[in-house]
């Protein structure tokens, strides 16, 4: 449990950050994501952990948010609840740590932990986390959510995390070894895919198409997961190419957590490059001098990675692990101006260092884009 003289010091950090934010900031959009990992073991735990304001991690997630100032944050690896209690408790750690007031919140259901009845997972039994439509220990676990500061357009939702994966053009479920009862129900969507669409201050709307995808890793031979992550990217190279309903209009921007890296690590990255190098988008890169420091101070699986150390975004351990790699993703329409961009990595002996560790293995990824 941090003192006092922890929490002020979280604070006063927190505040210089913000404070040291481009002069351009004021005329810019910033938008973040960050994979807070803010999961629990059962569902209300989260909110009571929130709520009593003096956990950890929720604080040091909370200073983290406070220090981006971003406004709009999609968050990945939150509880979810219905009357959005434990979301709407960390608005208020946010304020506390010095951050500015997100009114709006919005989150939906997520697939992870919603139960299947059948045995997805092929151990001989029914019920268990690998069960259910994304990997889960109870309904809720583990969500998307949004925080912003622009208003949602609320109407103008598209949820497409019930596809079913067969479902996706040019899919790749074939040989990812389910049962034929298993691959009929199974959503393509881990977790979520939506697209939202936030009302801008002079007119207009942009829409975020967001994700959370599952690990390319923890099967077999069959390769599940690494093609079920493949194809949770893929989605948005079918959506921008017409062939799930209508194409989104710009300006937009995509940005989650596709839990792969282009070029290191395991998994099928084919999807993402071509997200990567699709000219409807750009690829701002965000990246930081901390998460270049760390990769050359930790060393290990790290000294064999192909790409900039600079860009990664999660530290994920190298004994065992696979050490630090480019997992979160931001990346806006071709039409969008980008003023800056960057992965908020304090570099070692930072003050703000343990903190972010203390938050999650995951680093918040941000840009400023140019008001449309």
């Amino acid at each position: 449990m941090p003192g006092k003289t922890t929490r002020r010091l979280i604070l006063a950090v927190s505040i210089l950050i913000a404070l040291a934010a481009p002069a351009a900031r004021a005329e810019a959009l910033r938008l973040a994501f960050y994979a807070a990992e803010l999961g629990r073991k059962g569902p209300g735990l989260l909110y009571r952990d929130i709520a009593r304001g003096d956990d950890p991690q929720a604080e040091a997630v909370a200073a983290m948010i406070a220090a981006a100032s971003a406004d709009v944050l999609v968050l990945s690896g939150i509880d979810y609840d219905h009357d959005l209690l434990a979301l709407s408790a960390l608005a208020d750690r946010v304020a506390a740590a010095g951050g500015g007031p997100y009114p709006h919140r919005f989150a939906l259901p997520p697939n992870a932990g919603l139960a299947t009845g059948l045995d997805i997972d092929g151990d001989g039994r029914t019920g268990g986390p690998g069960d259910a439509q994304g990997w889960g220990r109870f309904a809720g676990s583990g969500a998307l959510a949004i925080l912003s500061r622009l208003p949602v357009d609320g109407a103008g939702v598209r949820d497409f995390s019930g596809l079913p994966w067969a479902d996706l053009p040019g899919n790749l479920i074939d040989g990812a070894g389910l049962s034929a009862a298993a691959a009929q129900v199974q959503r393509l969507s881990s977790h979520g895919h939506w697209l939202v669409l936030l009302h801008l201050p002079g007119g207009g709307r942009i829409a975020l198409m967001t994700w959370q995808a599952t690990p390319p890793v923890f099967d077999g031979p069959e390769d599940r997961n690494g093609r079920r992550n493949h194809d949770e990217a893929a989605l948005w190279l079918r959506l921008l190419d017409g062939d799930l309903g209508a194409a989104p209009e710009p300006p937009f921007v995509i940005l989650g957590n596709a839990n792969l890296d282009p070029l290191d690590g395991e998994g099928r990255s084919a999807a993402l490059r071509a997200l990567l190098s699709d000219p409807r988008l750009q690829d701002p890169a965000p990246g930081s001098a901390g998460g270049a420091a760390a990769a050359v101070a930790q060393g290990g699986a790290n000294a064999a990675h192909r790409g900039d150390p600079a860009l990664d975004t999660v530290d994920w351990g190298d004994d065992p692990g696979p050490g630090n790699l480019r997992v979160t993703y931001l990346l806006p329409s071709a039409d969008l101006a980008v003023g800056g961009a960057g992965v908020l990595w304090p570099e070692p002996g930072d003050p703000m260092a343990g903190v972010a560790a203390t938050a999650s293995r995951h680093r918040l990824v941000w840009i400023d884009l140019a008001l449309p």
